[in-house]
């Protein structure tokens, strides 16, 4: 049974169906292979229930919430910013792209959203000062993995809801090590430009005055990162309900510099209920594979394997890493997320790790997909962006900072403290 569902899965995928499809169709061609009841008539319970959680309505809200921030114009005066305070370093404006992407992420919750926003700001520096393009792209593509690591993360909100594990424990869990992350793909940067100088192009030159001005342009989303997390944290407010104020605070700050007309707001809704379709529609038709697996017995045919292997947990955990790294060259990160931790997460917390700690582990690991060909999706919103070009400039500038995302997920492995010691002093 569990060889059948495999091999069909990989065949759906590579029909190229969109991955919602293939979901859906998996548990269509199960139910009459192996169930005696009609199961496909429960779709509709399952669509319903599997969007009847409140805690999803943070996920348009962030979405939202990032939509504006980028019409707004606060992206470029971030980027302005940060180059001037980070361009002194080897790399240039690519530790730019770090830092932008990173206070970015503090406000967005996605990936895409970040890759696409800063690259955005960031290509046309490239020819500009004579960057070496594989490793500027990979600093983008890389840069935006951290919008589902440092909260708020739309990544953690599905993982607690599939879970049932605290929401404001996991983004406490996500501070240190998304922070961590994103000194580590500066650090790559460094190394890269000192062994090549070559690559780090021209330095962008700027006096003490100039850098304290623009600090002035990282205020805006500080203020929005203090009213969410902050409104979490001070008992004011869920993480749904503080996504809302988020809203409604980046709503005030593009009045305030004069961005905010009807049609910002049109494309902001516009694109906000486009990628929130795309995310429902996965996760209900994961909900529905989902319930066929667990009908049929698939979902305790799979955890009985791999109970029965008698693997130690460090052992286990090492399997989960290299099935998580072969699984997202193949599949999209949230789809994946939404039908493997239903399975592998009971396992593992049963073997003794700790839920929030293995949620973070989860988090850096889905991150390294979204950078690994041949369908990582960052690779392909940087690749988009361009005028010109092939997308191995981007794989290749991308595999460094692959590198680093491994090494994390051994710092977390050896070290469970960096995202477990904020939820034990605050949580």
């Amino acid at each position: 049974m569990i060889a059948v569902a495999l091999i069909l899965l990989l065949v759906l995928i590579g029909l190229s169906l969109p991955v919602a499809a293939a979901l859906g169709v998996l548990g269509l061609i199960l139910d009459p292979i192996y169930s005696m009841l009609p199961l496909t008539r429960a779709m509709g319970e399952m669509a319903w229930s599997s969007n009847n959680e409140f805690l999803l309505v943070a996920i348009p809200m962030f979405i939202l919430l990032g939509e504006v921030l980028l019409r707004a114009g606060f992206a470029e005066r971030m980027y302005g910013a940060m180059s001037l305070w980070l361009s002194w370093l080897p790399g240039g404006l690519m530790h730019a792209n770090i830092g932008a992407s990173t206070v970015f992420s503090a406000t967005s919750g996605s990936s895409v959203a970040t890759a696409a926003t800063v690259g955005t700001v960031a290509l046309p520096q490239i020819k500009r000062f004579g960057y070496n393009e594989p490793l500027f792209l990979g600093s983008i593509a890389a840069g935006g993995t951290l919008g589902i690591l440092i909260p708020p993360s739309i990544n953690l909100v599905i993982y607690g809801v599939l879970t049932n594990t605290s929401v404001p424990k996991l983004y406490l869990a996500g501070i240190l090590p998304g922070f961590l992350m994103a000194l580590m793909f500066m650090a790559v940067i460094v190394i890269a430009c000192v062994l090549k100088p070559e690559w780090g192009g021209q330095r962008v030159r700027a006096n003490w005055g100039e850098r304290f001005t623009s600090l002035v342009h990282l205020l805006p989303p500080l203020g929005i990162f203090l009213l969410v997390v902050g409104s979490i944290y001070a008992g004011i407010a869920t993480p749904t309900e503080a996504a809302a104020l988020g809203v409604v605070g980046a709503l005030i700050l593009a009045a305030c510099f004069r961005r905010l007309s009807f049609a910002m707001l049109r494309e902001a809704l516009e694109n906000t209920m486009r990628a929130t379709a795309m995310i429902m529609i996965i996760v209900i038709a994961a909900a529905f594979l989902n319930f066929i697996m667990s009908a049929i017995g698939l979902t305790d045919s799979i955890t009985q394997t791999l109970s029965g292997l008698g693997l130690s947990p460090g052992w286990m955990l090492l399997a989960v890493v290299v099935f998580y790294v072969i699984l997202g060259c193949f599949m999209e990160t949230l789809s994946m997320m939404i039908t493997t931790i239903p399975i592998i997460a009971p396992v593992m917390i049963a073997l003794g790790f700790d839920p929030v700690w293995f949620g973070i582990v989860v988090i850096v690991l889905v991150e390294t997909a979204l950078i690994t060909p041949p369908v990582g999706l960052n690779l392909f919103v940087v690749q988009s962006l361009r005028k010109s070009g092939s997308m191995q400039d981007v794989i290749v500038g991308s595999l460094p900072f692959v590198a680093a995302l491994f090494l994390m997920v051994a710092l977390l492995a050896f070290v469970p403290g960096l995202a477990l010691w904020l939820p034990s002093v605050f949580g």
